[in-house]
């Protein structure tokens, strides 16, 4: 098993239609509004920008994202990661069971590549996946918050 390598997926129900959801988490430089663990988003270029993301434990993860596919009518975000992280996460979205509201599957692969995690990975693991899944509690409540909004 490689410590350091991890595999994610993230099932949200969200309280609007997927072309309304698709067209708030196309604009990964406004997640910081909405997302808390997101801290910034700086655009470097069409298609690429470099993400910094904090959760629980008290450390920065940065990395340069660049967009791999954007489908609108497939309902599909993915991006690829370079940096803290190395791979891909992909959105797919989807109308809800009975119609309502939206079903949005985030998917993650990833191999850590910051140097404390690294020596941390047996040890830390189950911390690291615990701190993963706060981020994304953070980001699904903060995502409905706004799209109640709306």
């Amino acid at each position: 098993m490689d410590w350091c390598h991890y595999r994610f997926r993230s099932l949200w129900k969200l309280p609007a239609p997927p072309a309304d959801v698709y067209a708030v988490l196309e604009r990964a430089q406004e997640y910081p509004r909405w997302w808390p663990q997101v801290r910034a988003v700086t655009p470097l270029g069409e298609g690429v920008a470099v993400a910094r993301f904090r959760s629980l434990l008290p450390y920065d993860l940065v990395v340069t994202v660049q967009e791999r596919r954007r489908d609108p009518t497939a309902g599909v975000l993915e991006i690829g990661m370079t940096g803290d992280l190395e791979g891909w996460a992909r959105w797919t979205l989807a109308p809800a069971t009975g119609g309502m509201g939206t079903r949005a599957c985030y998917d993650q692969e990833v191999e850590v590549r910051k140097p404390v995690m690294r020596r941390l990975a047996v040890p830390a693991r189950g911390l690291f996946r615990a701190n993963h899944a706060l981020m994304m509690r953070g980001g699904r409540r903060g995502l409905t918050a706004l799209l109640n909004a709306v």
